[in-house]
């Protein structure tokens, strides 16, 4: 049951696997991965109520990518994670990035790199598999 102090609500990790249907193990790596903020106090780890609205909203950047970008006009590059696949495009859109990943044979052969158009300084490298996760 989610802890009340004031006016903020804080889940604990038991709480969002309860209501998500998520393995904890699986709420502790988004944790750890800034994919959903959280914070630890002592041994366990605390979402607020606004950190859960952010990540299942359209902020797809951690804290962390916001603070270091000035832009949001990005590019994304699917290319090959090793020597067996060379393969490599580029996307505008995430709609378009998620098209070419659906259409590889093998997603774990692939990553992405979100590349500010601007300065063309690499914000993120994803999985394809997480990608896809977080865009679909």
């Amino acid at each position: 049951m989610p802890r009340q102090l004031g006016n903020l609500t804080l889940y604990s990790v038991d709480d969002l696997h309860e209501q998500l249907g998520l393995s904890k193990m699986t709420i502790r790596t988004y944790l750890r991965e800034e994919k959903i903020r959280g914070r630890k106090l002592g041994v366990k780890w605390y979402v607020t109520e606004e950190a859960l609205r952010e990540y299942f909203g359209e902020s797809t950047a951690s804290p962390r990518q916001k603070k270091n970008s000035k832009s949001k006009n990005y590019r994304y590059v699917v290319k090959g994670i090793n020597d067996l696949v060379s393969e490599q495009e580029q996307c505008d859109t995430i709609e378009e990035t998620v098209s070419c990943i659906e259409n590889q044979a093998i997603i774990s052969l692939f990553q992405v790199a979100v590349v500010d158009s601007e300065t063309d300084e690499i914000v993120e490298l994803i999985k394809a598999r997480d990608f896809l996760e977080r865009h679909q």
